[in-house]
């Protein structure tokens, strides 16, 4: 249960950061508008020909202005797209069309409920018995406020109904409607009442999040230190997002009246602030509370502790050493994020990390005891203490104060983790064993990766990108793997099997470290992650099909029966086994007992038909993929060789997964390296999820273009799915007809 629900925070946690990203642009929108339109500012540096009223740069400065504060003004909807998006498990893009109509019909199923109570009069005004702040204009609806918790509300419930919905079949009069098309059908009507029910519960909500929001700041400093040391605990298991984000973006983190509206949350607050700079003589150190400290220990602090275990490196190792701790340095200095430095003393030394805790909590409180109020978009970098303090002016951020208190923490960092580095010997980046190289990051490594990753096969088959095919090895193989994404600085994997996990193997890719947790998977990079996870999807996808063979050959974790079975696991994206493997059980069997029962599957073609192994390709001749047979066709139609669901359609439309109602897995794949040909020739009829009778089109084809365009049109027509006790017995060798029988599928007895 632990290992589940942790599971699902990580999901959500990750889900965040699609919404999350879009911050830093409109933060520096609204830094700079701000910034450069303030008068003060413009006076005290002379610039008033260049930024004054009716110059031009003054007014692409408003324009921007008000771009960034439209994006802050309206992050309840961009949350709900955002986690839509993130927590769909397939065709995201209808979740994010799903989550914009129902995240509308809520709120107007919301001010429907307010108009017949009588809270919003029929000329538009709010009822005066109405409490200030609790309805607000969401999109042009008047609304309840209910922040980036509504938009979370319908991300999380559009995602559940997306991912239970997605694949539904309705009768045959309403198939039209079934599948993705039904998700934002679904999503309408269950949002309408949502709407409703959210008029009845959300008022006792709001004044339970108004009562813990004055818990948290009715501790006062102790709140504030207490909010960093677990902020800060919980980035090994990449939960802090989560635990952050309502403090930032909800009630929860207080709430304020700026420029006649009632803001929620500490970041919403800055920003608001920011954006009537004018009017505010000091920006609230209550509502930056929960990042002003974070300028100390990651421009000073973390700086410090590099400094410590680079002096506290072994001679021989301190070039290395240097050069992996300056790059993860630079990266805290000025981008804020923190985990390469971290993640390079983590997992080698806890208690390290313990004190990094405690004293990045107290740089919380001692940044809000000095009235300290920098704001940010992501996190405590140089860029945003430029733009949000420096830039803001001393006045209103005391940013000045930064600096004397972070050489403070500096020092700290670095004697308190000198003295423990060498009372202990804690393995640190230099200090390793003399049998164990110091290397997570290398310029060289990434030259080489890149160089693996560009360099074209040159042969018919695609080019293997190497890191991808470690990381995924280290991950059991693609049969293991459930989910990838990333966040900012980590790959997020969900698996099948923990134990097929190969830290080792995983750590020599470049990982700074590996956390386990169930089935989710953190694999810690840094920046470049989101690099790592495009490669690694696009190289999940090609192993479907050319690359078998050398997947297999590379793959030393498994015995040839493995690799099989991951392959065949790789073209259908679920468990398969290898079906030479199979056969030969089978056929043993066979030998002494008659079949308990057999399938008959039908050829999908008009044609000829032969035995699988005369194939014209290693992987399905040699039965990587399953077992079956092939069929040469002579008209351009492929049909349902038996009653059953279209599992899947590749993008380049020259395969399908098709499951009998009988149960068989199958892969109908058209020619051979017939991928290359990105669907031309192909003309599709049917789509995932749809359920067809025997003898329906599925796809027609242009014969004579495939012809001269693929290396054969001879079609693999393949079992994925066999089981120890199944057999694949060819029927018709030769001339046949579509839906005449092709072979069968005995079972025997175990």
């Amino acid at each position: 249960m632990k290992d589940k629900i942790f599971g699902v925070l990580q999901r959500v946690g990750r889900s965040f950061m699609l919404p999350i990203a879009i911050l830093p642009v409109a933060g520096l929108l609204l830094g700079l508008g701000s910034s450069f339109t303030n008068t003060t500012t413009i006076e005290t540096y002379g610039l008033q020909w260049l930024l004054g009223d009716k110059t031009i740069l003054h007014a692409l400065l408003v324009i921007m202005n008000a771009v960034g504060s439209a994006i802050f003004d309206n992050l309840p909807l961009i949350f709900a797209v955002g986690v839509a998006i993130g927590m769909a498990k397939k065709e995201k893009e209808v979740s994010a069309l799903s989550a914009v109509i129902a995240y509308f019909v809520m709120n107007v199923s919301i001010n429907a409920m307010l108009k017949i109570s009588g809270k919003i009069l029929a000329d538009g005004s709010i009822a005066k018995d109405v409490l200030d702040g609790t309805i607000t204009s969401v999109c042009g609806i008047q609304s309840l406020q209910m922040g980036v918790f509504g938009g979370i509300i319908v991300g999380l419930g559009v995602a559940a109904l997306h991912n239970r919905f997605y694949k539904i079949e309705l009768p045959n009069a309403l198939s039209f409607f079934g599948g993705t098309r039904f998700v934002p059908i679904i999503s309408t009507v269950a949002y309408l009442f949502v709407g409703i029910l959210m008029y009845f519960i959300w008022p006792t909500v709001q004044n339970g999040i108004y009562a813990l929001g004055g818990v948290v700041t009715g501790t006062g400093y102790f709140g504030t230190l207490l909010f960093g040391i677990i902020k800060r605990a919980l980035i090994p298991f990449g939960l802090h997002h989560v635990f952050y984000m309502p403090f930032w973006q909800t009630a929860v983190g207080g709430t304020m009246e700026v420029a006649g509206h009632m803001v929620e949350g500490g970041q919403n607050i800055f920003f608001a602030q920011l954006a009537d700079s004018a009017n505010i003589a000091h920006f609230s150190a209550d509502a930056t509370r929960y990042f002003s400290g974070e300028f100390i220990f990651m421009i000073f602090g973390l700086p410090g502790a590099a400094l410590a275990m680079y002096k506290c490196a072994k001679p021989e190792k301190k070039k290395q050493a240097g050069s992996l701790l300056l790059s993860a340095t630079l990266a805290c200095m000025f981008t804020g994020i923190t985990e390469p430095l971290e993640f390079s003393f983590l997992f080698v030394a806890p208690a390290l990390f313990a004190v990094q805790v405690v004293l990045a909590g107290s740089a919380y409180m001692i940044a809000h005891i000095l009235n300290i109020a920098v704001g940010l978009t992501f996190s405590g970098g140089l860029l945003d203490f430029f733009l949000f303090g420096i830039l803001q002016g001393n006045e209103k951020t005391s940013w000045l104060l930064v600096i004397p208190v972070g050489i403070v923490y500096f020092l700290l960092y670095y004697f308190i983790f000198s003295f423990l580095i060498k009372k202990f010997d804690f393995k640190t980046p230099g200090r390793e064993d003399d049998d164990t190289e110091t290397k997570l990051y290398t310029k060289a490594d990434v030259n080489a990766r890149k160089a693996a990753k560009d360099t074209k096969a040159s042969d018919d088959k695609a080019t293997v990108d190497e890191l991808s095919q470690t990381i995924s090895r280290g991950l059991g193989g693609k049969a293991n793997i459930s989910d990838v994404d990333c966040c900012a600085t980590r790959l997020r994997i969900t698996v099948i099997d923990p134990d097929k996990v190969n830290d080792a193997l995983l750590k020599s890719t470049g990982a700074s470290g590996v956390v386990h947790k169930g089935q989710g998977v953190q694999i810690i990079y840094g920046p470049r992650v989101t690099v790592i996870k495009s490669d690694l999807e696009d190289y999940l996808a090609s192993v479907t099909e050319e690359h078998f063979e050398d997947d297999a050959a590379e793959n030393n974790t498994a015995d040839a029966d493995e690799v099989k079975n991951e392959n065949a696991a790789s073209a259908t994206d679920s468990k398969t086994e290898d079906s030479s493997t199979v056969s030969d059980k089978a056929q043993d069997a066979a030998d002494t007992k008659e079949p308990t029962s057999t399938v008959i599957i039908s050829s999908p073609m008009t044609g000829i038909a032969a035995d699988l192994s005369t194939a014209p390709d290693e992987a399905f001749a040699g039965k990587m993929m399953g077992d079956g047979a092939v069929v040469t066709p002579e008209e351009g139609v492929v049909v349902a060789p038996e009653d059953g669901t279209v599992l899947f359609v590749f993008d380049t439309k020259h395969a399908l997964g098709f499951t009998t109602d009988s149960g068989i897995g199958m892969i109908i794949h058209v020619g051979i390296d017939t991928v290359k040909l990105e669907g031309k020739g192909f003309d599709v009829q049917v789509e995932a999820g749809c359920h067809v009778n025997k003898g329906d089109v599925l796809m027609k084809l242009d014969l004579d273009y495939l012809k001269a365009n693929a290396p054969s049109v001879t079609t693999p027509v393949i079992c994925t799915e066999l089981k120890d006790n199944q057999k694949i017995r060819l029927i018709t060798d030769g001339p046949i007809k579509a839906g005449e029988p092709l072979y069968a599928v005995d079972t025997y007895e175990k």
